[in-house]
């Protein structure tokens, strides 16, 4: 699986982006992120996730996730992102920090 992944705003506009290979992984850290796709719903989930409430300073995050040749975007932000898909924005952080 290959993710591209975005994060932006929040308090100090910070951008995070990476590319994300699972199979460049340890097979430990892609079988969780595997999980945490699929625990999400990720390739079912609406293309823009939206909420009427309006944080101050919120972070906004696009993934896009390729698959089998499914090809999936999704363009969230922290108080929109379902509790479900809230693990896998938590772990992608992760991993693009540490790129």
């Amino acid at each position: 699986m290959r993710i591209q992944f975005q994060r932006s705003g929040g308090f100090t506009g910070m951008r995070v982006e990476a590319t994300i290979d699972t199979a460049s992984l340890d097979p430990t850290k892609a079988e969780k992120v595997h999980m945490l796709v699929n625990g999400a719903g990720f390739f079912d989930l609406p293309e823009r996730l939206h909420t009427s409430l309006k944080g101050v300073d919120e972070l906004q995050y696009v993934i896009t996730a390729e698959e089998e040749g499914r090809r999936h975007t999704v363009y969230t932000s922290d108080g929109a992102a379902p509790a479900s898909l809230r693990p896998l924005l938590r772990e992608l952080t992760l991993l693009a920090r540490s790129r």
